[in-house]
């Protein structure tokens, strides 16, 4: 084999290589679920991508060796990707509310700041 066709090959394959870790870093779904608790805020934010922001406050219960059990807030910080859907959950600000999300290994700047993109609204209560 000459040296061109070599140099072809080994390109062809880092090539496929880097697509392949591409999709798996950012495209492939890792998890996917829903997050129950009280929208804190929704937002548009960013510099060059403009890109919808939230954050869902969940409270419960922690135990601790003593016996006293403690309130505990967590918070779900997720992006959105569809603006109809971020509108719909800037108008339930302060309501409990059933979020169903997708998870992925990185975020992407035009897709938002979090791994956690959520997609769907379960239920408002």
């Amino acid at each position: 084999m000459n040296k061109k066709k070599i140099l072809l090959i080994v390109l062809s394959i880092l090539l496929v290589g880097f697509l392949v870790f591409f999709y798996f870093r950012f495209y492939f779904v890792f998890g996917e679920g829903v997050k129950a608790g009280q929208i804190n805020y929704v937002e548009k934010k960013g510099y060059i991508f403009k890109t919808y922001e939230g954050k869902v406050i969940q409270s419960g219960f922690k135990s601790s060796k003593s016996g006293n059990s403690t309130i505990q807030n967590y918070e779900f910080r997720f992006s959105i990707e569809n603006s109809d859907l971020a509108d719909s959950l800037m108008r339930c600000s302060g309501k409990e509310v059933e979020l169903h999300y997708k998870e992925y290994f990185a975020p992407l700047p035009w897709r938002g700041y979090s791994e956690f993109i959520v997609d769907s609204i379960v239920a408002v209560h």
